[in-house]
């Protein structure tokens, strides 16, 4: 089997899902009629490296250190308990063996080493979690106490999702990274070469390329493309994804293309196109100029970046369905790390990825990538080609789960995409990132839900209304604890990242933003969070114009990576002592504990008291959108049809003719009397705007029809009880 194209995500990225960047590139090839291979390495090292056949070679390498800490003494001594259950461990894990979770979860059957330690002071945790959660989280443990066992005796730069991630982060120069691939391969890089040089002899490609997305992704890439241009110096090698996208835009040091013979940039058809054609045509593929765009070659032994071709890149309706063929998809392994909601999501299951818009339609924040392509360039995809790319994918995977990978998704595709999902009776799970914008009023959010929708992440960042304008993030603190209030009555869990240490933010604010933090908890709408200490980008606004954030940037000369700068922060702030506390805080927070303590008792060194008003958020929940009127919004009935009984009412001699409703919904039943020529009206209305329809009517269209009738102002029927009660019931105003 010969493919002009092998596509490798190199270790590690996720354990649970593949990394959706090669199914991205590959169904646009797919598109074009070349032909390619894709392959997850990292996933294929994972499971030969925690297999008993591997760690097996790797308790006899131990036995030969002089020393070993106390922790992998123990492990080493208990190697057979270690060995036993391992790959039925890891099988578990992948789904196959749900009945191991009895066996897991008993006492003393799964051995134990430091990362249990944590165990009793999570028990009130994952108590209450059932039988296959709580085995996956002693599991998880299990595998992660292998994994320290790992970093001291055989690879001290393995992680179970990033590896040698130090060699790639911030490196401005190419030296200490390049030094560390003249060392011989490690237990782990040769795992990965061994599968590496199996699959090049299976496929026998003429171009291997690596999508390099992250940081801990790098040093593998590089050991891999060294591998293969010692092994066959014919092949083409390349490299593109978000690691040379955000870091290789100053790229000066000739020694990388010892590794690779092509670097791109940005959306990658285009150039990968390009490059194809450049190296099927051309007898010496680096003898002569190309026509290339944004992409890094070496000419006459300089760093040349090459975007002489004028051909624009492709529009998202043409870049085709990712295409998931050729991944190992029924051997993802599922892991539950920490009780976090949020995280759980990021780690166990696997989801179709896909993205309702190229870039940020906001492409504001000051902390963003905002000059960058990936953000600037704003393009959304339209919603019957997204649910028509998730029917394929699902046809293709078996799986229904989608994680829409937008930096923001946009409200009102979101509105697109649920009605077309709805319109198409599909059953599908769904999450993305968004902001909180006023935009998500209760309704929206419950057609979302209705559409699959289970959870959102968002930037609240600083809860601080001073800082949230310095961010440029176009809300308020107010507006985002309605926000979350629409989505958490809606049944759609929240996520919100937290950032702590922005520019000029003092001591004062940054307690005012953890008492907002502990009031959204403690209200109920916010079931998850993550704190995150701010860094300085290069090519933020920040990073480009530090002097109006006073902020310093330790800036030196770069020749390789350049993204997260150092710096000093003018006010002097020391943002690192408020680390521990505002964790530990948030992670009381979620499970519901702490809402009484002093903020004080977070901290083991005096902070002020805040300055929020202990009922501020509640204040803010006070104001209810729902009978915030949008004239040009569409209506939609999700309910149900109703059960209609006509009676006549009389009193004092007076006869009404009435139609009295009974609508029933999974969860509850619903009684509206109505008089019988509006409630004639209505029902043939109501047909009218069920999501089967061509085209939704308006509120506006609503008004015009009813008021056309005869029956009076259309507002205060809107605002009637019956109407309320439909509300309730399915009628919904998006």
């Amino acid at each position: 089997m010969s493919r002009e194209l092998l596509l490798i995500t190199p270790p590690f990225t996720q354990l649970n899902t593949p990394y959706p960047a090669t199914a991205y590139i590959k169904g646009f090839l797919g598109t074009k009629g070349i032909s390619s291979f894709q392959m997850d390495l990292g996933i294929e090292v994972i499971l030969e490296l925690f297999s008993a056949r591997s760690f097996s070679r790797i308790f006899q390498l131990a036995e030969e250190m002089e020393a070993l800490s106390a922790n992998a003494s123990r492990m080493l001594a208990l190697r057979e308990a270690y060995l036993g259950p391992l790959d039925q461990v890891v099988r578990f894990l992948q789904g196959k063996d749900l009945p191991f979770a009895r066996q897991i979860c008993s006492e003393g059957y799964l051995p134990k080493a430091s990362r249990f330690d944590q165990l009793d002071d999570l028990d009130w945790a994952f108590g209450h979690m059932g039988m296959v959660d709580k085995a996956k989280h002693l599991a998880t443990l299990y595998l992660e106490d292998l994994s320290d066992f790992i970093v001291e005796c055989v690879d001290p730069h393995f992680g179970f999702s990033r590896y040698a991630e130090v060699l790639g982060q911030s490196a401005n120069q190419f030296d200490e990274l390049y030094a560390a691939l003249q060392d011989a391969p490690t237990f782990v890089d040769d795992i990965a070469l061994d599968i590496l040089k199996k699959r090049i002899a299976e496929i026998n490609p003429t171009m291997v390329c690596f999508s390099v997305p992250f940081p801990g992704n790098l040093y593998s890439a590089f050991r891999c493309a060294g591998w293969v241009k010692e092994h066959f110096p014919q092949l083409i090698t390349c490299m593109g994804g978000g690691f040379p996208n955000t870091e290789l835009r100053s790229l000066k040091d000739s020694r990388v293309f010892e590794f690779f013979d092509f670097i791109t940039l940005d959306d990658g058809e285009r150039p990968i196109e390009l490059l194809i054609d450049h190296v099927l045509t051309a007898k010496t593929p680096c003898s002569s100029l190309p026509s290339l765009k944004r992409t890094y070659m070496l000419l006459d032994g300089q760093v040349f970046y090459n975007n002489t071709a004028t051909l624009p890149d492709y529009r998202q309706a043409e870049v085709g369905t990712p295409d998931y063929s050729d991944l190992r998809l029924e051997e993802y392994i599922s892991v539950i790390e920490i009780a976090n909601p949020m995280h759980s999501l990021w780690s166990d299951g696997r989801w179709n990825k896909l993205t309702m818009a190229h870039g940020c339609y906001w492409g504001k924040c000051t902390f963003c990538d905002v000059s960058l392509d990936y953000i600037k360039v704003y393009e959304p995809v339209a919603a019957k080609l997204l649910v028509d790319r998730m029917e394929a994918l699902i046809e293709q995977t078996g799986t229904t789960g989608f994680h829409f990978v937008d930096e923001a998704a946009p409200p009102a595709l979101m509105r697109e995409l649920a009605l077309e999902i709805i319109r198409r009776k599909l059953h599908v799970t769904w999450w993305t990132n968004i902001r909180f914008e006023k935009r998500f009023t209760r309704d929206l959010c419950r057609l979302l839900k209705h559409s699959g929708c289970i959870a959102i992440s968002g930037g609240l960042e600083v809860a601080s209304d001073r800082l949230l304008a310095l961010i440029d993030k176009g809300v308020t603190v107010e507006q985002v604890a309605r926000v979350t209030r629409n989505f958490t009555d809606s049944g759609i869990m929240v996520h919100a990242y937290l950032m702590y240490g922005y520019p000029t933010q003092t001591v004062q604010e940054t307690v005012d933003s953890l008492e907002m933090v502990r009031q959204l908890f403690e209200e109920g709408v916010l079931q998850s969070g993550f704190w995150h200490r701010f860094a300085l980008t290069a090519h933020s606004p920040i990073g480009l114009n530090p002097d109006a954030y006073q902020v310093v940037p330790d800036r030196s000369e770069v020749t390789f990576a350049d993204n997260e700068v150092p710096f000093r922060d003018k006010t002097g702030v020391d943002h690192a002592r408020f680390s521990f506390g505002l964790k530990k805080s948030l992670f009381n927070f979620m499970h519901g504990i702490g809402f009484d303590m002093p903020l004080q008792d977070w901290f083991d060194f005096k902070v002020p008291r805040t300055t929020v008003a202990r009922d501020f958020i509640v204040s803010c929940l006070e104001t209810d959108d729902s009978y915030q009127i949008n004239p040009l919004g569409k209506l939609i009935w999700l309910g149900s049809h109703p059960v209609v009984h006509e009676r006549v009412k009389m009193k004092k001699g007076r006869r009404w003719e009435m139609s009295e409703w009974t609508i029933h919904t999974s969860g509850d039943t619903y009684t509206i009397v109505l008089d019988k020529e509006v409630g004639t009206w209505l029902q043939g209305f109501l047909e009218q705007i069920r999501p089967g329809v061509k085209r939704l009517l308006t509120w506006k269209e609503a008004k015009m029809a009813y008021e056309q009738m005869g029956f009076g102002d259309f507002e205060p029927f809107w605002v009637s009880k019956p109407i309320t009660v439909l509300r309730n019931a399915g009628l919904l105003l998006v």
